[in-house]
């Protein structure tokens, strides 16, 4: 079947939602850190100023580096912190499971509509092959993938995989397309996809049978019914390949809807170096055990 349609395109989204869902989605791989604290903080206070419910999602889909001491001390930290949510891994909810790694099936029947409807392809490269074609270093206030060259683009392969262990899939992205969508806090946002513009042909699915962030992270916030997506700026290139995600599970018979974006300016240090999960020094649970309040926690986070 042939790659995406020739019209693949982010169209104005129809925006008639009865009422809001937004959502916390941390990963276990680390203390949360006040970055953490003043994303999450908002992602709460828009949801209470639109009347709506908040769902917490546990992002533990790397076994690697995913733990269930980091999972627990998310949770208690949150709560420290004074948020509250309606639906999530502790408390159950018409949408559960909560936590990715119970989540497989979704991810896979996404996968097979990908594959089917020619949108993915399978990939052999490995790191040192993509790191030795990256064309410019990464930007060190994302967490983005090198922009890949398209060494396995052409292979037409897909169908004759059953299931997608083994190579990394990566999404077929159409060249030159426009991405558009316009942040509610940031402004008006525009990214070009192709292996040499913003992003390349990105992973969807990884050779050790891990479905890929992008792929995920749409998956759920469709089927959970988020309706506004509050998250940082490191993300907004995710954003713009998640939404052309979204338009290829469309033609591919998965209809869905497009939430509004809210991303959160980052926290810095005092060097200026966006806030990880190895400053462990600033992570929330390193500040309560020092007898920091949470409300002084929020303002060192720049809260309000």
């Amino acid at each position: 079947m042939s790659n995406l349609s020739p019209n693949f395109s982010l169209n104005p989204r129809e925006n008639s939602r009865k009422s809001y869902r937004g959502r916390l989605a941390p990963s276990p791989t680390g203390l949360l850190h006040i970055g953490h604290a003043r994303t999450f903080w908002i992602a709460a206070q828009r949801a209470i100023e639109n009347q709506g419910t908040l769902i917490l999602r546990n992002e533990d889909l790397d076994p690697q580096r995913s733990r269930a001491e980091f999972a627990r001390a998310m949770i208690e930290d949150l709560r420290w912190l004074g948020i509250r949510w309606s639906e999530g891994p502790d408390c159950g909810g018409a949408y559960g499971p909560y936590s990715q790694s119970e989540r497989r099936a979704h991810y896979l029947e996404a996968w097979r509509r990908l594959r089917d409807g020619g949108f993915l392809y399978p990939c052999t490269c490995s790191r040192k092959d993509l790191a030795q074609a990256a064309s410019a270093p990464n930007d060190a206030d994302t967490d983005d993938e090198p922009v890949y060259p398209g060494t396995c683009r052409d292979r037409k392969d897909a169908t004759e995989f059953m299931e997608p262990a083994g190579v990394n899939w990566r999404l077929r992205v159409p060249e030159g397309e426009e991405v558009e969508f316009a942040d509610l806090n940031l402004g008006r946002q525009r990214f070009v996809a192709g292996n040499k513009f913003d992003f390349g042909d990105f992973l969807v699915w990884r050779r050790d049978d891990v479905p890929a962030y992008q792929l995920a992270v749409v998956v759920d916030d469709a089927a959970m019914r988020i309706t506004e997506v509050v998250r940082g700026a490191d993300l907004l290139k995710s954003t713009a390949r998640q939404l052309l995600l979204m338009r290829a599970l469309g033609y591919a018979g998965l209809g869905y809807a497009e939430p509004d974006y809210f991303h959160c300016e980052l926290v810095r240090d005092a060097a200026g170096m966006r806030l990880a999960k190895r400053h462990d020094a600033l992570s929330i649970r390193h500040l309560r055990e020092s007898g920091m309040t949470a409300e002084k926690v929020l303002e060192m986070a720049g809260w309000p």
